[in-house]
């Protein structure tokens, strides 16, 4: 899959994939899950299929992601780059 525009609607399994192929592994289950039990990127509906803003799914992946670490014993500290 290409990479998708910024302002794209992705259905929920093409949200998945470009996910996956940005690097941030995500299955379609995930998000249906995360729609229901709230945690999950924005979304819209329509004649009630979810689709997802490319950018609003890429910064939901961004935001869960953590900053470099060089070691495990960084996790969970405020370390200055």
């Amino acid at each position: 899959m290409a990479s998708p525009n910024l302002d794209d609607l992705l259905t929920r399994t093409q949200a998945a994939a470009a996910l996956t192929a940005a690097g941030y592994p995500t299955a379609s289950a995930t998000l249906a899950t995360k729609a229901c039990r709230g945690g999950g990127p924005l979304y819209r509906t329509y004649s009630g299929r979810a689709l997802y803003r490319w950018a609003d799914a890429l910064g939901w992946a961004e935001s869960r992601t953590s900053a470099p670490r060089r070691s495990t014993s960084e996790a969970g500290t405020a370390q200055a780059a």
